[in-house]
């Protein structure tokens, strides 16, 4: 399945700005040259005429999983705050066009799917719900980190590749601003990811590397050593695109500049791939050789959570973002399993503002 950022509107973005390798369709994705996806993008336009209101709670977690399956199928959603949505019901509600819809999230979320069929939202298996059921819960938290920061990797890497092909001319959109203001957008995205990626790192050193290393010492040497050789990796970005910043876009050192910082996130993005898949598939399934009760799994990841305040608080909806809304209901439940109530209100109101 495509992958589709849970918060992207009908933008005005470039394309290189968002996603380079896909062609953007009044809020939809499609590879380019295949029928299918040009008459799927087709349903889709035709869908996005009808009006969808959203009203429920800004802290109802049920609305934020329909914002998240309707942003999925491109449909533009305007939210309305309302405590006691006026249809009968306490539960958020969907309005289209004339119709009202209400009920259990499983319901709703299969009629928007038969509602909007292009993207499918891929509703889980029975399979697929058995075996998250016995997958630890800081495990499947892991898992979904990895995707959301591989995402942002490949999207930064083809950014780049397509400012490198502009040769320092500016985006046809005017929207995205001269080459320096472009830079700029660049460089706090980056920055966005390069604190993600360092509070990842820290709660894997801090929470779930010793709970490893006690059950089977130097389980977990090679990670580590692996957070350690990108770190100068992820600094020289950071310093490479801050250099960039204030070149002369038209000058063979900006275009050079341009190739270096290539050259280094290509090198990132190729590390941090083989890592995660190397902990996805290697280490981190020996967490369920602990043998962590429920309530001790709860506590593992209240801790991990802990460590990565930062992300949970102004960086949520950039981690999200680059998660399928499956899997950002997934995460989703996850944090809210373990935060109390009004942290957990707070960060609602993040997604749905």
């Amino acid at each position: 399945m495509k992958k589709w950022n849970c918060f992207r509107k009908k933008s005005k973005k470039s394309t290189a700005e968002i996603v380079p390798h896909d062609v953007i369709l009044n809020g939809t994705t499609t590879t380019n040259g295949t029928a299918a996806t040009a008459a799927a993008a087709a349903a889709v336009v035709s869908t996005q005429s009808s009006t969808v209101r959203l009203y429920g709670s800004p802290t109802s977690v049920i609305a934020a999983y329909f914002r998240f399956a309707l942003l999925h199928k491109g449909v533009s959603v305007r939210f309305i705050p309302s405590d006691t949505p006026n249809f009968g019901s306490d539960a958020p509600v969907l309005q289209i066009g004339s119709e009202t819809v209400s009920g259990s999230r499983e319901t709703v979320l299969r009629y928007i799917d038969a509602r909007f069929p292009h993207p499918p939202l891929g509703v889980r298996s029975c399979d697929e719900e058995e075996e998250e059921e016995t997958t630890p819960l800081v495990v499947r938290a892991i898992a979904l980190q990895h995707k959301s920061i591989t995402w942002h990797v490949e999207r930064l890497v083809r950014w780049v590749e397509d400012l490198a092909t502009r040769g320092g001319k500016g985006s046809v959109d005017p929207t995205v601003g001269s080459p320096r203001m472009e830079m700029k957008k660049l460089a706090r995205s980056y920055s966005e990811l390069l604190e993600v990626l360092l509070e990842h790192a820290q709660m894997e050193e801090r929470v779930v590397f010793p709970i490893l290393e006690r059950a089977d010492r130097g389980m977990c040497k090679a990670a580590n050593e692996e957070h350690a050789r990108d770190l100068p990796i992820m600094n020289g970005i950071k310093e490479g695109i801050k250099s960039i910043g204030v070149m002369d876009s038209g000058s063979p050192d900006y275009q050079e500049a341009l190739s270096n910082l290539s050259t280094r996130l290509k090198s990132l993005q190729e590390n941090s791939k083989q890592h995660f898949m190397e902990e996805d598939k290697d280490l981190l399934p020996f967490m369920e050789a602990v043998e962590h009760n429920k309530e001790q799994q709860k506590r593992v990841l209240e801790q991990c959570f802990d460590v990565m305040q930062g992300t949970h608080s102004h960086l949520f909806n950039f981690l999200l973002e680059g998660l399928l809304p499956r899997e950002a209901m997934q995460y989703l439940d996850l944090f809210i399993s373990c935060n109390d109530r009004e942290r957990t209100a707070s960060t609602l109101k993040l997604i749905v503002d």
